[in-house]
């Protein structure tokens, strides 16, 4: 048979195949996308001809055009499929979306097929060369030379290098602060530092301070240092005062490159050095460097009513962006990372979702989702190896005009992971001022801050932020001792409607001070918890700073290392009541109460099962926390846990993550109701 023959039935083969898929009376517009293509042809098939004069387009934007013209004659009005066909595309700018651009349209990947956005340029022409005594690689480029580019990443072979970190273990602390603060947001541009900290290195403005503090962290860039006195002075304000022993580190120090896996850009030099892992050679390597922040936006004007309606983005990887810091010349941000943008941005969207997509190697956050956006799907993505977090919602606040409010927002079964790598209080999903909106069964895990943290209003104010469904996400691994002061799901403000259920969370793990599982902020209020397994964190399981009736029932929390509930602020209201849970403890006090109104603590607890697994004698916690303990049986004269229990709930395994329960007798005593139907025990990061 003839080769024009075969791609001829190959040809028909592949068209049969992609609209077998679909209703033969459903009106549906092909165009197809492929790294052979050509802007100049029709778009209109998925493989080129055998006169090779037209086949598939060559890029994204091309077909977005294409459809414009389509829609702009008006001789269609169905619903289109851009096929996008597997292999990488180099985009130097991120691809537009606006209202002229709404579907339904769907850019999908080709059944069977994986195409790559890359937002980043391969580097080539490696050279082996001696460094500070090491063996390294390096090569020249020019445009870094020029000034026309300068990259803060780098990935060989699938993985984020690091640049160099001083000290490589620990943290350096601050000598003494160069001004004093009047209050703990009263940012400073210097500091002074302890003798041989720093040094007067090659390119010093291109060396960063990172700052962390309570559950921030900062990004001090040296503009000035004085080798004398140790003063070291920023072109950036921290956004919380800095002190004595603040701790810091230094990065993209030249002279530090040593260590297998660290790379430095020499921007004067137009030099980039690396030196090798064990086993990576020049020869099958691939080196890739960021060019752009961010890869698709969706431009809507809510103001204008110009929406972006129905578009969908199925089955695309995105890789290989940059970050920067925002431009206002801060340090940092006041929490969370919030104003670090995201890599997919919307603005005025409607109706769009995003599905099975891969957001990986990438610098800020994965999607954002800001004003004017709703019923928005972001569904069954995996989003990881980040600077910043996972996902951002936030539309306008109480005092902005409707048109800008955000909500009907579902985040479902998406994977995020390993995110934080710049930006560490960055959050794995994190919803601002937005209403209305569904978190279920995301696996979030191996973040430096919270898992999900929902509701942007510290206090009593009116809040954007209500009946929000936070179901069934698996969430672990969350902290890792660098900063203070997380959850696993984190909530600010009056939240009528928001529930809180069937989560798993565990492995918390703070710095200081506050590593929760479940942290209800200032000012949570009317939010339901319920039928959630919470364990293992190096502070309390449960957290209230302050709020108002929430209900806490049908948990299990279990193992926290200095106790089980905690709960900051007394005021002269009932701030929650803790009813039919299981309260696990290993010798910790189960509750732990704070500061406020002296003598009152204003919770209700009752119809507990309360279980010490040390065996050591049961101490119920601390009011107001001073130092005396307070037994059950006193506790119960206060009128707490008056009809709680002190008995083995009969867990198979608890301290190594099995809470199936062995009989339900002693559970129905208080009328709690079994939810866990399996073991985590062998599964560190789950299904």
């Amino acid at each position: 048979m003839k080769l024009s023959n075969r791609i001829t039935i190959v040809f028909v083969l592949i068209i049969i195949f992609v609209t077998s898929a679909f209703s033969m009376d459903e009106k549906i517009y092909s165009i197809y996308v492929a790294t052979d293509g050509n802007d100049a042809w029709s778009g209109f098939y998925p493989v080129v001809n055998t006169a090779r004069n037209d086949g598939p387009l060559a890029t994204i934007e091309a077909a977005r055009d294409k459809i414009r013209r389509i829609k702009a004659s008006g001789d269609f009005s169905g619903r289109i499929n851009v096929w996008i066909r597997g292999g990488r595309y180099q985009i130097s700018k991120p691809i537009v979306f606006t209202s002229e651009d709404s579907g339904p349209i769907t850019y999908t990947n080709f059944p069977g097929e994986k195409p790559i956005l890359d937002c980043g340029k391969k580097i080539t022409g490696w050279r082996k060369i001696t460094i500070n005594g090491i063996d390294a690689w390096a090569t020249e480029i020019p445009e870094v030379k020029q000034g026309r580019w300068y990259f803060r990443d780098f990935f060989v072979n699938g993985k984020r290098k690091r640049r160099t970190v001083l000290p490589e273990k620990g943290f350096f602390k601050i000598k003494d602060v160069s001004e004093k603060a009047t209050g703990l947001f009263d940012g400073s541009y210097s500091f002074f530092c302890n003798k041989g900290d720093i040094k007067k290195w090659k390119n010093l403005d291109d060396i960063e301070i990172v700052i962390f503090h309570k559950w921030i962290e900062e990004r001090m860039p040296i503009s000035q240092f004085n080798e004398k006195t140790g003063l070291v002075v920023s072109s950036r304000k921290t956004v919380m005062a800095l002190a004595k022993d603040t701790r810091y580190r230094v990065e993209n120090v030249f002279e530090e490159l040593k260590n297998p896996g660290e790379w430095y850009l020499d921007r004067q030099q137009g030099i980039l050095y690396y030196v090798p892992e064990k086993d990576e050679t020049i020869e099958s390597s691939e080196f890739y460097a960021p060019v752009i922040t961010q890869a698709i936006r969706l431009e809507g004007n809510p103001e204008k009513n110009q929406i972006v309606d129905n578009l969908t983005f199925k089955g695309i990887t995105i890789e290989h962006t940059d970050w920067v810091q925002p431009e206002d010349q801060m340090a940092s941000c006041a929490q969370a990372a919030h104003r670090i943008p995201g890599i997919v941005f919307m603005k005025g969207c409607r109706n769009c979702k995003i599905q099975e997509c891969e957001i990986k190697h990438c610098g800020w956050y994965g999607i954002e989702i800001s004003d004017g956006c709703t019923n928005i799907n972001v569904d069954n993505n995996h989003i990881w190896d980040l600077g910043a977090g996972g996902i951002k919602i936030n539309g306008g606040d109480v005092n902005s005009p409707s048109y800008n409010h955000t909500g009907l927002i579902t985040i479902s079964n998406n994977h995020i992971h390993d995110c934080g790598n710049v930006f560490y209080s960055a959050v794995g999903v994190l919803s601002m001022h937005a209403s209305n909106n569904k978190f279920l069964k995301n696996h979030i895990h191996d973040l430096y801050y919270s898992g999900i943290s929902c509701g942007w209003v510290w206090g009593y104010s009116e809040n954007v932020s209500k009946n929000n469904i936070i179901e069934d996400n698996f969430i672990h691994d969350v902290g890792k001792s660098l900063l203070s002061d997380m959850g696993g799901i984190y909530t600010l403000g009056v939240q009528p409607g928001t529930v809180i259920r069937g989560n798993v969370i565990f492995r918390i793990s703070k710095s200081e001070y506050g590593a929760w599982c479940i942290y209800l902020d200032e000012g949570s209020s009317h939010i339901i918890v319920e039928n959630n397994l919470c364990a293992f964190t190096n502070s309390q399981i449960f957290h209230q700073h302050y709020g108002r009736e929430n209900i806490i029932r049908n948990n299990i929390f279990a193992f926290g290392e200095e106790g089980i509930v905690s709960f900051s602020k007394n005021e002269n209201h009932n701030s929650f009541t803790l009813e039919r849970n299981i309260l696990l403890t290993k010798g910790k006090p189960f509750f732990v109460t704070g500061y406020g109104v002296e003598g009152i603590v204003g919770f209700s607890s009752d119809l507990n099962i309360l279980w010490d697994t040390s065996g050591k004698e049961l101490c119920w916690g601390f009011i107001n926390r001073k130092n005396k303990s307070i037994s059950l049986k006193q506790a119960q004269e206060l009128g707490y846990d008056t009809h709680s229990i002190f008995v083995d709930p009969g867990f198979i395994d608890p301290e190594n993550l099995d809470f199936r329960i062995k009989s339900e007798a002693e559970v129905k005593l208080i009328g709690f109701k079994p939810f866990i139907m399996k073991s985590f025990s062998e599964e560190k990061h789950g299904k």
